[in-house]
């Protein structure tokens, strides 16, 4: 793609200029040719200096005139050059507004629009909006031209369907044998795809499968043996162990996850992070206490999280995206990163239950039932959600909006087809959108409450950026409508943007910060005389205030505070004085397989303390490495004994109070492992 692609570019500009240079104005020739910059720029591409490369294209933009196809060419090579600076919001900018000029049917640019949406699904599946990157990668492999690039979109793809449509990612690997079949596979491309089946067959309860296929990948890697581990190594053995486990073969889980490294370092240890948190059961997600995940994880050298997947999750796709959107919040204190070992800290694995300290009502659910009461005023019945796959549920629902948009456009009944529609997870974010928008216009002409409205509005606004996630974002996107008349005035409508406005920017927020400015906002909910004292978004409020003072060591404060929700205020974590333990197990709490295997590791048991001062209820919420400590854990409290505690009634001493025993293997053992 050289001279047919620059001699359009020149002629672009070349008129672009003579509109633009006034009378009189000594305008110097340009120094290089539009070809001689594009040449320039593309082997810039190939060299480290991205600063340069970036230059390169910038130069190269101006030049170009707007709205033009050489525009759109230049904008799809600068979006590669934003993404690997990590100025990844950028990245999709560029290469939406490029794809947006290239001609669909021009096969000369199949490469350049393989590109840009695998950097398109790359950003969405970095930023957990897996819906979107299953539209973007689908987009790649049919844009695809090479096997490789068909192969690697296929990679990247079966990845997010397995968490969004696990029929489509088994159909996508079954394309993938049959290209595999007509090619020599490198045998570590070979073990990805080993490793993707595992996953998919892991999350869909095909655990003789998953073991299956997991052995192929560590074969494919050179056997447990190998005398190189790296990352794809220590993966591959875990997603065995995971299989091996949940077959009820606890012995040879153990066996392959000692081989992966986690838990075994010589030196130091991997010690959790002081304000490391599992999500609160409940909320939007509908996270219940039996769900369970794995999560993945890279701590980047400042002690953030700079990547998450789910890895497995019982409860769902949308369960294990959950898990994975709390492990984003998570932090380490930079010196304490440091003395990791980097093999250590990338692609670590924690075992993942929700916490009931705080468990909180939905929002959504809220608004939702606001909508549905008004559409059926009106005479308007909403299609059911879908009880099984929603992703097997998606073609109805596209049914039946085209059917009620070909009846009326802008009609309730296509308000309540969209309604369904958005709701169903495995919509990309960028149609979710486009979706809403359509939606909001149809209720606000027919004059819907405006708790109604917000059904629309908060996920359309929020959708409709792409740096969504960036710290700050999306306080800034939903602040302005707590000023606008239709919400402000609406007391259910105003407290629901502010809960949004909260759980946004606290999820993005590191949790060392004191979050006093949520406390505030929260408070504007919490004494809102226009809410009943028993409304739902007001206990979601002051529930929400419980949790912050909780964490920010201000107990006296939290348990006002929760005694205000109406909820019973049982929970340790906000007591004056917990139980004390009064005898607890001793080194025999110390699981034998683990020792003889050397693993080290903690975990955190979340349990309640009865009035007798027996231990109820015990659950691990985290645990690393994944199933190693979680039974030992729990076990160590069937053992322990509190003080009792009077409660009138006989219940509960203690609630939902929650601590980290770190397993630790004496020094002679740690060297002899």
């Amino acid at each position: 793609m050289r001279i047919k692609t620059i001699a359009l570019l020149g002629a672009g500009v070349l008129a672009m200029a003579g509109g633009l240079v006034p009378v009189g104005a000594q305008t110097p020739p340009p120094s290089t040719t539009i070809q001689q910059d594009f040449d320039a720029a593309t082997a810039l591409d190939a060299r480290p200096d991205r600063g340069a490369s970036l230059a390169a294209w910038e130069t190269l933009e101006a030049r170009t005139k707007p709205g033009s196809r050489s525009r759109g060419i230049v904008l799809v090579r600068k979006a590669p050059t934003l993404f690997a600076l990590n100025r990844a919001d950028e990245s999709v900018k560029a290469a939406r507004a490029g794809l947006a000029l290239l001609p669909a049917d021009d096969a000369s640019l199949a490469e350049d629009r393989t590109r840009v949406f695998l950097i398109l699904g790359q950003v969405a599946t970095d930023t957990l909006d897996y819906a979107g990157a299953v539209t973007a990668l689908q987009q790649a492999e049919a844009s695809a031209i090479s096997t490789a690039d068909k192969l690697g979109a296929m990679l990247s793809l079966v990845t997010a369907q397995i968490f969004i449509d696990p029929t489509a990612a088994a159909a996508t690997l079954a394309r993938s044998d049959a290209l595999i079949g007509t090619v020599k596979l490198e045998k570590s491309v070979a073990a990805r795809f080993a490793r993707e089946r595992t996953l998919l067959k892991l999350n869909t309860g095909d655990i003789a499968g998953a073991r299956a296929s997991a052995l192929q990948a560590i074969r494919l890697l050179g056997g447990l043996e190998t005398d190189k581990v790296d990352i794809m190594d220590a993966s591959a053995r875990s997603d065995a162990a995971i299989a091996y486990l949940l077959s009820g073969n606890a012995d040879e889980a153990r066996r392959y996850m000692a081989y992966t490294g986690a838990g075994r370092m010589v030196k130091g240890s991997f010690d959790p992070a002081a304000e490391m948190r599992s999500p609160d059961c409940g909320g939007d997600a509908g996270l219940k206490p039996q769900d369970v995940a794995v999560v993945e994880f890279n701590i980047a050298s400042d002690g953030t999280i700079d990547q998450a997947v789910p890895i497995y999750a019982a409860g769902g796709g949308q369960v294990a995206l959950e898990f994975a959107r709390a492990v984003k919040g998570w932090s380490w204190p930079a010196e304490k990163v440091q003395a990791i070992p980097a093999f250590y800290r990338y692609h670590v694995r924690v075992e993942m239950r929700c916490s009931t300290a705080f468990e909180r009502p939905s929002i959504d659910d809220g608004l939702d039932d606001v909508l549905e009461q008004w559409l059926s005023s009106k005479g308007i019945t909403v299609a059911p959600a879908p009880t099984g796959s929603q992703a097997a549920a998606l073609a109805a629902q596209r049914a039946a909006l085209a059917t009620a948009t070909a009846q009326s456009p802008n009609g309730l009944r296509t308000l309540a087809a969209i309604y369904r529609l958005t709701n169903n997870p495995t919509v990309a974010r960028e149609e979710r959108a486009a979706l809403a928008a359509r939606a909001l216009a149809i209720a606000v002409a027919n004059d819907a409450p405006p708790s109604a409205r917000l059904t629309f509005d908060l996920p359309g606004r929020i959708d409709a950026v792409t740096d969504i996630w960036r710290p700050g974002v999306f306080e800034r996107t939903l602040t302005p409508m707590v000023s606008e008349p239709v919400y402000a005035n609406d007391p259910q409508a105003r407290a629901a943007i502010r809960l949004m406005m909260v759980d946004g920017a606290v999820a993005r927020t590191r949790k060392s910060e004191k979050n006093n400015t949520a406390i505030v906002t929260l408070r504007q909910v919490a004494d809102d005389k226009a809410l009943k004292p028993n409304d739902p978004l007001r206990v979601g409020a002051l529930i929400r205030i419980a949790s912050i003072e909780e964490r920010n060591g201000e107990i006296d404060a939290a348990r006002a505070t929760f005694a205000l929700s109406g909820l019973t205020a049982n929970q340790c974590a906000i007591m004056d004085a917990p139980p004390k333990m009064v005898s607890q197990p001793g080194s025999e709490a110390f699981p034998m397989e683990a020792m003889r295997w050397g693993f080290e590791g903690w975990t955190q048991v979340q349990f309640d303390i009865g009035a007798d001062g027996n231990v109820i209820n015990q659950r691990a919420l985290l645990s690393y490495p994944p199933f190693i400590f979680s039974e030992a854990g729990t076990k160590f409290f069937t053992k322990a004994k509190y003080a009792k505690t009077y409660r009138p009634d006989g219940g509960l001493g203690c609630g939902a109070t929650t601590t980290r025993i770190k397993f630790m293997l004496p020094d002679s053992a740690r060297r002899g492992s």
